[in-house]
């Protein structure tokens, strides 16, 4: 059976908080997901009892997916990024506005309409936020990209994804120029307060954690 919205958000949320090898906290997910932790705690459990199980889960030790839970992450997360991608190509939208109706759209879509949204999409390996989407067998490709908070001056690189949905810092990052497939160069860091300045085509730009921790890029050897 097809898991419940709110079982699909659950495991969309601990797989985004896992992605760096580390189990995700009930405070953590309480705060991603607006709820209160008892309520967490009560959902992990419920996923930890399911047959198969679809997370692990140990008491102030944290949570993370099984097999079947990351593969149920995977579909949803696929749906989403598929649709994103649907909406921008096909229907017009920006790329500050899809989040949200993906959000919507990605619980109740099919498995064959996803197949036509992707096929009638050429396949796309990445979101417009060049994200990258899951295949069809619901795998993720091998993220090798690097946050620009980690370059210093004079390196270049190319802009592959933004992690961010936040329509109002997209619209910032976008009137900057900084978006995927965009070249740029660092001209000079800054010890103090980590913030980078940054060149993009004719414009130069200081930016800071909160930006430069949210683009990652493909570095120019």
């Amino acid at each position: 059976m097809k898991p419940s919205t709110s079982i699909q958000d659950y495991l969309k949320r601990i797989y985004e908080l896992t992605e760096n090898g580390l189990p995700a906290s009930t405070n953590d997910l309480a705060r991603e997901l607006n709820v209160r932790p008892a309520s967490v705690t009560g959902m992990i459990q419920k996923l930890a009892a399911e047959k198969p199980a679809l997370v692990e889960y140990q008491k102030h030790q944290g949570v993370t997916l099984t097999s079947a839970g990351k593969r149920a992450a995977l579909e949803v997360i696929r749906h989403h990024r598929l649709l994103e991608a649907w909406l921008v190509q096909t229907l017009g939208y920006s790329w500050d506005e899809v989040h949200e109706e993906a959000e919507r759209l990605e619980h109740v879509i099919s498995e064959d309409f996803e197949r036509r949204i992707a096929a009638a999409l050429g396949n796309p390996t990445r979101d417009p936020h060049g994200e990258l989407i899951p295949t069809a067998d619901l795998k993720m490709p091998v993220d090798d990209t690097t946050p620009l908070s980690s370059l210093r001056a004079s390196q270049s690189a190319t802009i592959q994804r933004v992690v961010a949905a936040d329509p109002n810092l997209l619209r910032h990052l976008d009137s900057l120029g900084l978006t995927p497939g965009i070249q740029i160069e660092v001209i000079e860091y800054s010890e103090f307060d980590n913030n980078l300045t940054v060149k993009v085509g004719r414009k130069v730009n200081v930016l800071g954690l909160n930006i430069t921790t949210k683009i990652f890029v493909e570095i120019q050897k």
